[in-house]
């Protein structure tokens, strides 16, 4: 259990949740994450998660004892309602991050409820699968701007220095009308559309810059933002993990790839100790082609 190392703070991309029965190149570095987070930092004393699939009109603290997988979703294969991922809540920790988002002046409210959207479990069940690391989901208002996201996980960034991953799940891009144009039945292995491939490799050379006016203007700034977001809720949170991580250390996109063409599914690590990890996985995919 993590009692001294900062942790660097995650925005991992969760696609659709078919990555939870099809893996892909997505799932094998999710799989590499925790093992690599473990050993780089020492396991989290828990996870409080930003999805794009948990919002509200104000922030909410899912406060419960104990989570199970929620299958917010339809028309997809019938076996993903067989998958659960029962894990532990953290009740005291909502306690904790509620007085330091007031502290902030972000208003905020707790509930004694539990429940991890698809966003969250479906990437926890590859980093964490023995569900064993507590998680406090935070509901978060898609409504406000990325800077004002990026002040969210400014407010949140002291939890690192306890233990505790902050950890945002999205899509680094999400126009689902592409992705499904063929069904929802369509091939994951597909050529990567030049509109994605302009949208992310502007985000990463953005984020290396640290051109965060740039990056809160996106939508007007980027390639086929608005193309590759309709709506942005799926990007908002690597705003808020950004924001953790603070504005003066890059941010190091650890995963690239692509599922049905144009579903992005890049992670990014921030803060300090965004490169300790990058260097942790990457020691272990050269392990794991060596064997």
């Amino acid at each position: 259990m993590n009692t001294t190392s900062t942790l660097p703070a995650l925005f991992v991309s969760h696609g659709s949740p078919m990555i939870a029965l099809e893996p892909g190149a997505a799932g094998a570095f999710l799989r590499r994450l925790g093992p690599a987070i473990d050993a780089t930092f020492g396991r989290p004393r828990a996870i409080v998660a930003i999805s794009a699939h948990t919002a509200a009109r104000s922030h909410v603290l899912l406060a419960g004892a104990r989570h199970q997988a929620i299958y917010d979703f339809g028309g997809f294969d019938p076996r993903l309602s067989t998958l659960r991922y029962d894990a532990p809540g953290h009740p005291a920790l909502a306690a904790d991050v509620a007085t330091r988002l007031q502290a902030a002046g972000i208003d905020v409210h707790r509930v004694d409820r539990g429940g991890l959207d698809h966003g969250i479990w479906t990437a926890l069940r590859y980093v964490y699968p023995e569900a064993d690391v507590p998680v406090l989901p935070l509901a978060f208002d898609p409504a406000r701007s990325p800077a004002e996201q990026f002040a969210l996980g400014a407010a949140l960034a002291p939890l690192r220095d306890d233990g505790v991953l902050v950890l945002g799940t999205g899509s680094i891009t999400h126009n689902l009308r592409r992705v499904f144009a063929s069904g929802l039945r369509a091939p994951m292995e597909q050529p990567e559309i030049p509109e994605s491939a302009a949208f992310r490799d502007w985000f990463v050379a953005n984020s290396r810059a640290h051109d965060w006016d740039a990056l809160f203007d996106y939508r007007r700034r980027a390639p086929h933002a608005v193309d590759m977001h309709p709506t942005d809720e799926h990007l908002l949170p690597w705003f808020v993990a950004a924001g953790a991580g603070g504005r003066d250390a890059t941010p190091h996109r650890l995963h690239t790839s692509v599922t049905f063409g144009s579903l992005g599914m890049d992670a990014y690590a921030f803060g300090a100790e965004a490169g300790r990890l990058d260097d942790a996985l990457v020691a272990s995919a050269r392990s794991t082609m060596a064997t």
